[in-house]
């Protein structure tokens, strides 16, 4: 397919922070172009955001359902061929179940959908339409995670024993003293976030990253929930301990009121031979420990690392790829299987978040719920 992809995008219009970031990943290689959305509910919203992004104002639509209705009704030549979620939390799966219905292919920002119901049909919709679907989750794009998740999979670490992972912020401990502030409010709406505001945002990251590195499945866990903001009707900060397939022990903190810290996503994994460690705020380098203290630290960009890793690192070694190339890694894989898919072949393999991952994601915020409220505290992961 000598082309670019024609992508369309159902909200990210005036004042939304996630679409615009959508927007530079999906293009950053030169391989879609954006000619078609929904941008908000309101339609005047709508088309002043397709005003602002040159777009033509007959492919500028006043809901996701007219977008779909319209979209897939154009010759083959024309229409888009997948379309971009970025809604809140309460609305991906309404619309990505009507795009996937009306013949289009999806990629949706995280978590997929506010149930794990709703993300069990929207896997069953999948298979059924065999169209591409990919969850945004952004940190698998980065070079050495992928470097992290080779060394454990080939068994460098040896047998896993250990993980602690982190993602504290600091920005809702803001209201605290500053209850005027506006940010993010719809995240402590259980109608639009769900039933989980941190964990739900956060804590699935952990999740993901924890499984895409090791390839291990959580079996149970221990959860508690805390909500130190008092407008706040949803949790802020919560701690688990869990119990993986095999016999591995887990350590997951996730928090919006740690005062003073921005994005300090990190992982720790540790095996019976050795010991890795990757922060998100220094992302370039991967740390390897061996029982004697000895640490060596691997950098993006060198002819030593996995396939993979070399293959999502855009520039050379010692100039940083940062948030937006990792996204941009996510899209870019996405892009193989959706040209498969619009020219007819066979879906590869690529290495992006599926709705499989969005149902893991969901069964995660369920437990995390229903072991917060449980007496006994320790919940076998929801099926």
């Amino acid at each position: 397919m000598k082309r670019r992809l024609r992508m369309g995008m159902v909200g990210g219009g005036p004042g939304a922070f996630i679409g615009p970031i959508h927007r530079i990943a999906a293009t950053l290689d030169g391989e879609a172009e954006l000619v078609a959305g929904a941008f908000s509910t309101d339609p005047a919203k709508s088309k002043r955001a397709g005003r602002e992004l040159l777009l033509d104002p007959a492919r500028v639509y006043k809901s996701h359902k007219e977008l779909a209705k319209k979209e897939s009704a154009l010759p083959a030549a024309q229409r888009i061929d997948f379309a971009s979620i970025v809604v809140p939390n309460c609305d991906h799966y309404e619309v990505a179940k009507t795009l996937l219905q009306a013949g289009i292919n999806v990629i949706c920002d995280k978590p997929m959908t506010t149930s794990l119901a709703q993300a069990k049909d929207l896997a069953r919709l999948v298979k059924k339409t065999g169209k591409v679907f990919a969850l945004t989750h952004n940190y698998t794009g980065y070079p050495m995670v992928k470097e992290a998740r080779a060394l454990c999979r080939k068994g460098t670490l040896g047998k896993i024993n250990k993980i602690v992972v982190e993602y504290p912020q600091g920005w809702m401990s803001a209201f605290i003293t500053n209850p005027g502030n506006a940010i993010g409010l719809w995240r402590m709406d259980p109608k639009v976030a769900g039933g989980s505001c941190c964990m739900g945002d956060l804590g699935t990251h952990c999740e993901n990253l924890v499984r895409y590195i090791t390839g291990l499945e959580i079996d149970a866990l221990c959860a508690e929930l805390s909500t130190f903001v008092k407008i706040n009707k949803l949790e802020d900060d919560g701690m688990c301990l869990l119990k993986y397939k095999g016999g591995a022990k887990g350590i997951l903190y996730a928090s919006q009121i740690s005062a003073g810290e921005e994005n300090p996503l990190n992982i720790n994994v540790y095996g019976t031979k050795l010991g890795l460690r990757w922060e998100q705020e220094n992302p370039n380098y991967l740390l390897v420990k061996d029982p004697c203290g000895k640490v060596t630290r691997l950098s993006k960009g060198n002819d030593y690392l996995c396939k993979d890793a070399k293959a999502a690192a855009r520039l050379i070694w010692g100039h940083p790829d940062g948030f937006i190339e990792a996204f941009a890694n996510v899209y870019r894989e996405a892009f193989r299987a959706i040209r498969a898919e619009v020219a007819g072949k066979r879906v590869p393999k690529c290495d992006f978040p599926t709705v499989d991952d969005g149902v893991a994601g969901l069964a995660f915020i369920e437990t995390v719920l229903a072991s917060n409220k449980s007496k006994q505290k320790w919940t076998k992961l929801k099926k």
